[in-house]
């Protein structure tokens, strides 16, 4: 294998384990959450060191692709996007060490129906899809996560009216609920960071951004100079 190839295949691995530390910190986090577990959380928290010296690897690893292999085509998108897609799964273990550290401070719940975890099921689903599709090159499963985030957007908007209704009605549950809209926006960043994940696999399959669709067929801005 080629020098190059070689370092190419780190790359990709060394995503896939942050990934794995990033879904491993998003499954203790439910956890937490659920069980009250300040051990869990505390585990959350350890797990972000990890994250953070992969973080820092793989930027000098990105860097020096780009400065000494002049990789060109679909090489050079892989790691143009890994610049990207790093820090977004670094970002993914930073709202869940937020969401964490609130882990004791909202029991009894006051919220129904499951929504609270609901939430937190659909944003890990979405974080496992977006490196699927990474993994598997499958541009489809990368827009089923940009699709998925529609969901999790409308179950953050109905949790947040239902804390605010609550908040009205029993000023007893004001801490408890505000610490949980801490919790949902945190959960609504996961998503995101899904998002912009799955928008970097299609980059890298396709060669043309994902990323606000509504500006791809709307005539150029003339205030935005030409390239």
């Amino acid at each position: 294998m080629r020098q190059f190839d070689q370092e190419l295949k780190d790359l990709r691995d060394g995503i896939l384990a942050m990934a794995g530390i990033a879904e491993e910190m998003i499954d203790l986090t439910n956890q937490a959450l659920v069980e009250r577990s300040k051990a869990k959380a505390d585990q959350v928290m350890a797990l972000d060191r990890r994250m953070d010296e992969w973080e820092l690897k793989l930027d000098r690893l990105c860097v020096d692709l780009l400065a000494l292999r002049s990789p060109a085509a679909g090489d050079l998108r892989l790691i143009a996007s890994s610049l990207k897609i790093v820090p977004e799964i670094e970002r993914i273990g930073d709202h869940c060490c937020n969401i964490a550290r609130r882990a004791t401070y909202v029991h009894p719940p006051i919220l129904s129906g499951g929504l609270l975890e609901r939430m937190g099921q659909e944003t890990r689903g979405m974080v496992r899809w977006a490196v699927d599709s990474f993994i598997g090159s499958d541009a489809g499963l990368a827009r089923t996560v940009i699709a998925a985030d529609d969901s999790v957007d409308e179950l953050y908007g109905r949790i947040y009216r239902e804390l605010l209704r609550l908040m009205m009605t029993d000023p007893l549950c004001i801490e408890r609920a505000s610490h949980l809209i801490l919790v949902i926006k945190n959960w609504e960043r996961i998503a995101d960071q899904a998002t912009n994940i799955a928008e970097e696999v299609l980059f890298i399959l396709e060669g043309r951004s994902a990323k606000h669709p509504y500006l791809q067929n709307a005539p150029p801005d003339p205030n935005i100079p030409s390239e």
